[in-house]
Order: C-alpha cells, then structure tokens, then sequence
C-alpha cells in the first residue's frame, strides 16, 4: 500500500472558518502490529468539526489536523497480529471516537479523540488499533447510517446508562433536533421512555413527531420560558434525563426542568446567555434539586458495543439528514450546512 497515494483533508492554519480545509495527496498508510488499514467509506460530521474550524473548539487540536471522528468503513488489510480470525478483509466496520476509551470513564484530558489531538477520518484510509474498532452486525443499516451515529450513540449510551441507568417509564427531555439530540429520542422511546423535544422550528418538532415518534414538542422560540412548559407537560414533576446541547445559555432552564434526583447530561456548549443575563448558578439549582450536573464526553467502546446491538436487533431509524461527497469543496458545503443550522440529525460524507 505504501505506494499508493490518497486523498486527505485538513483543516490549514490558521483556522479562521470552514474554507481553510484543503486536499492534499498523501501516502496510504500501511498497518503496523495489532493495526488494521480501514477504506472509509463513510464519515460523519459533527460541530465539533465547526468549532474546530472556527478555532472555537475547547480541547487541544494539532496543527494542519485531518478533521472528522466518525467512521464506517471496510477492512482493507490487517497488520501483523491482527489476523487472529477478530477481522478479515471486507469486513464492515466502524471505530470507537477515543481508541483509547475501551471501558469505564474518561481519566486522561489530552487523550487521543479522532481529529482533534491525532489526525481524523476525512480521507480514503485509516489505520485503526484493531482494538479500537467493532465489527458490524447484519442489519438494514447502510455505513452512511452507521457513519452518522458514531458519536451521537456512544455518547448517549454514555449520557443514559454510564451513571444512573434510564429506566421505561421515565421521561427524557433532548434539546435541540441534531444528531445526539435525536439519538437520545430514538434510544429514549425503543426503551420505553415518555420523550420531550424542543426546537425553534415548527417544521422541526412535526418531523420529529412523525419520523422518530417523539411524544411532546416545545418549540421555545414562542415559548420562551420552555421549561415551565416541561414541568406543566410532566404534571409538575420534571424531566428524569435532560440531554443538555446548549450550554450556559440553557442550563439554567434545563436545570429547573429537571426533575428531583434526576440526571441533566451536559454534552453541548452551542449557546450563551443573552445580554445583561447573569450566568447561571447551577451550584444552588443542582443542590435544589439534588440533581446530578454530569459532562458527558462521547463514550467508551463498551457503550458504543451496546448502542451498535441494540440499533441493529431493533432496527431503529438513525438521525441521518444527507449526505455529500467525498471532495474538499463538498466538505465545505457540508460544513456550512451545519454551521447554518440547517440540518436535523446529522450530515454524512459518502465516499466514492
């Protein structure tokens, strides 16, 4: 393989906007011991990639990085101790967001998340710790499909079952229609969950009525004081899970939305308070309610295994809104989509 040359993305510095990804020609790699080269065949996106453009992303990112976390692909060789019988070539497989998170919680800050800290998906092949990735089972699902739930699953499984489990019966209240937002829908109401989704768009919240099932919508750019409308819609008692995208510009409402003892997931950081508004004293709003204020950073490969059986046993739908090529000017109208807010669920790259 080292002969051949591929297609790789990158984000050039500075980072100043989505229009700084650039194609460039670069070997394909070859896999080492216990690595396996992967054709991606897929990849999807998320803000993440945004923030990171926009050099708005909170964690450390290296210089020139190849963007992109989420992969679905198929095995293209296996290096020496991979070719135990785990894979073989052609296999169809996907690869957990941290290689390095197989179980339990995340311990290390620096640890090596997919484009960010190391070089990401957005090219033609990736070696992958064999490890790191999961086989995936017989199902409807396209790679684009798996593709868009990489992290969305993983971190919702996370959100859901890493600290107090989601029992059926409990309502969830996701904010927002992207894609973790309506992973935690799909999830919450295959497990038996009541589920409450908020939008400011009304064309929104009907689509995530009718295609994933959800039981009441809020839109809160007419409601503003949306979590009153929670706490009147759960009888005045609260939301047992809060899948919380916003960040400080929410997480007080999120927070009076919770129910008692419950658990508000804190995964986004997509909004500000307004002018003038104080930030939020979660201190006193987390001890009112003896709630639990849990950052939730994507999952480990052990929830990501239990998402992927349980979307493919049950054949849930998947949160996946459209897809573009493979090529650097698809990308950035890819991107745009995204930072524009056009999207609902999420945006998959599909390679040739």
């Amino acid at each position: 393989m080292s002969s051949q040359t591929q297609t790789v993305l990158r984000f050039t510095s500075p980072r100043t906007g989505v229009e700084c990804l650039e194609a460039r020609a670069e070997p394909v790699p070859e896999p080492g011991r216990h690595e396996v080269l992967v054709k991606v065949r897929s990849v999807g996106l998320n803000y993440r990639d945004v923030a990171i453009a926009t050099d708005t992303y909170l964690f450390p990112v290296r210089e020139n990085v190849c963007p992109a976390c989420d992969m679905a692909g198929e095995v293209a060789a296996l290096g020496e101790g991979a070719d135990d019988g785990a894979f073989r070539v052609g296999d169809r497989v996907t690869a957990i967001v941290n290689p390095t998170l197989l179980y339990g919680f995340l311990t290390d800050p620096l640890s090596p998340t997919w484009g960010g800290p190391v070089d990401g998906m957005l090219r033609e092949y990736v070696v992958v710790p064999a490890i790191a990735l999961i086989k995936l089972p017989d199902s409807k699902h396209s790679l684009a499909e798996w593709a868009s739930i990489v992290t969305t699953a993983s971190t919702v499984w996370n959100a859901f079952y890493g600290h107090k489990a989601l029992k059926p019966g409990e309502t969830v209240l996701v904010l927002g229609t992207g894609g973790v937002s309506l992973t935690a829908l799909v999830l919450a109401k295959a497990a038996g969950c009541t589920t409450i989704v908020t939008s400011s768009s009304d064309d929104k919240l009907a689509r995530a009525r009718r295609d994933y099932g959800a039981d009441h919508t809020v839109n809160y750019a007419t409601q503003a004081d949306w979590s009153a409308e929670v706490l009147r819609l759960t009888g005045g008692r609260g939301a047992d899970h809060v899948v919380e995208n916003g960040g400080t510009g929410t997480i007080a409402q999120s927070l009076a939305a919770v129910a008692y003892g419950g658990v508000v997931s804190v995964i986004g950081f997509l909004s500000r308070p307004g002018p003038g508004e104080p930030l939020p004293d979660v201190t006193m709003a987390a001890l009112g309610k003896g709630c639990v204020v849990r950052g939730v950073l994507a999952g480990s490969k052990e929830q990501f295994e239990h998402a992927v059986r349980f979307v493919a046993s049950r054949s849930l739908p998947v949160p996946l809104d459209r897809t573009f090529g493979f090529g650097r000017d698809e990308v950035v109208e890819a991107l745009r989509y995204i930072q524009a807010g056009k999207h609902m669920g999420k945006v998959v790259i599909n390679f040739p």
